[in-house]
């Protein structure tokens, strides 16, 4: 029994607007419909082997959560940095780790999870004191006072995180902890 009925539409695989003879038709042809069932295929199977994908890669990461001694590279696998950083940080010693002999550096994992506990207390920590210019000195003073060199000072001041208070062109440090350092 055909109808009646024709209906202006538009196919949803080339966009051709077509004159359809049922409400519910999607497409101007048959190859248009069999051209969309295939992409519809297609896009399902992709869809699928991404998601094995995404399980693949995320395998490893749950494995390393459950070990208690990580190499350097899972700890930079871990925390999603290059290896040469995860080094950074253990001469740094943000990560306490252990070299058990020549390529044989080993992290406990709880020293990664101490890290992201302390991270968050670090931030609830006082304001460093302040202090006054007069009871600072220049570098050029430091300089001349202790016949130094400046790259000397400068070294002095960021291995010891020594404050610095900017002012202008002139850069001061608090005697006391200058004095302390070099008499």
């Amino acid at each position: 029994m055909s109808s009646k009925i024709e209906v202006q539409r538009i196919c949803q695989y080339c966009n051709n607007e077509f004159t359809a003879r049922t409400t519910v038709t999607k497409f101007c042809s048959d190859t248009c419909s069999k051209k969309a069932y295939k992409a519809r295929k297609r896009n399902e199977k992709i869809k699928q082997s991404n998601n094995e994908t995404i399980k693949i890669k995320q395998q490893p990461i749950e494995i390393l959560k459950a070990k208690e001694f990580l190499t350097v590279r899972e700890v930079a696998q871990l925390l999603s940095c290059s290896k040469r950083t995860a080094y950074y940080y253990i001469e740094s010693g943000t990560i306490k780790a252990v070299n058990l002999g020549q390529r044989l550096t080993r992290v406990k994992r709880s020293e990664i999870d101490k890290l992201f506990n302390e991270s968050t207390i670090e931030s609830k920590a006082p304001e460093p004191m302040q202090y006054d210019i007069k009871d600072c000195y220049t570098l050029k003073e430091i300089k001349h006072k202790y016949e130094v060199s400046e790259s000397m000072v400068q070294q002095l001041i960021k291995r010891n995180n020594i404050p610095k208070i900017k002012k202008g062109w002139y850069a001061y440090v608090p005697k006391k902890i200058i004095d302390k350092l070099l008499s």
